[in-house]
């Protein structure tokens, strides 16, 4: 095992997740206003958001979350694309209000880095990148620290599908037995054993949505998952 994939929110950025998706809701519809009523562009965005989660894999999500808020409010919408970016570079810097980021998060990273372990972050593509970057800022880290991120432009899955996972293997080169999937979430990061990779449950910010039994999983909270990470024996040399 030589690969880490880490999930980035409730993980490696511990944050009160309800409250980060109704501020990120309010904020972005704030932004759009002018042009949109507000209730029909929230549903619009959930729409495009829900066929993300649903995607296929024909298209990447970004195309597919386009395409569908054309769909309910028409060519005009792309009017709005450099407001809506616009809306990440800016207002939505805000939410970090409702993060807690740790020191034990970079220390954790420092720490495999520097034993040679490759990094990967797969966190839901469901956010552009200049938003996922800013998330992983907010954890005290740098995109330069993964050497694959997955974003809305590069993925054609979403969590909980088990292809989201096998696509960032066929786009690293890495296989399942390298790997091990370190998440929050139950129903999304740890149905990655189903095809025999390995997993840590990180608890701080635990979704169980699904009410499984978290006792057939390695698990543990940021504290203990640095103190894992200090007991792993260094790669080998290729």
């Amino acid at each position: 095992m030589d690969t880490f994939l880490f999930d980035l929110d409730g993980t490696l950025l511990p944050m009160n997740q309800d409250k980060f998706i109704d501020l990120y809701f309010k904020g972005l519809s704030a932004k759009l206003a002018p042009d949109f009523e507000p209730k029909t562009l929230i549903e619009a965005i959930w729409e495009g958001t829900r066929a993300m989660i649903g995607n296929d894999g024909t298209i990447y999500n970004n195309e597919r979350f386009w395409d569908t808020i054309i769909r309910i409010l028409g060519d005009k919408v792309l009017e709005l694309e450099p407001i809506f970016y616009d809306f990440y570079k800016n207002e939505f810097q805000g939410l970090i209000e409702v993060t807690s980021p740790s020191s034990l998060v970079k220390k954790s990273i420092s720490l495999l880095k520097e034993k040679g372990y490759r990094l990967i972050l797969a966190t839901n593509p469901l956010f552009p990148r200049v938003a996922t970057y800013s998330r992983i800022s907010w954890a005290g880290l740098e995109p330069e620290d993964f050497e694959w991120i997955t974003t809305y432009e590069n993925s054609s899955f979403c969590k909980p599908n088990i292809n989201y996972y096998k696509e960032i293997l066929s786009n690293t080169g890495v296989t399942v037995d390298q790997c091990i999937m370190v998440g929050n979430d139950l129903a999304e990061d740890m149905i990655v054993k189903t095809i025999g990779m390995n997993t840590f449950l990180v608890t701080d910010c635990l979704i169980n949505s699904i009410g499984q039994d978290i006792g057939q999983y390695r698990s543990g909270s940021l504290v203990d998952l640095c103190e894992y990470i200090k007991g792993l024996p260094y790669t080998s040399p290729e």
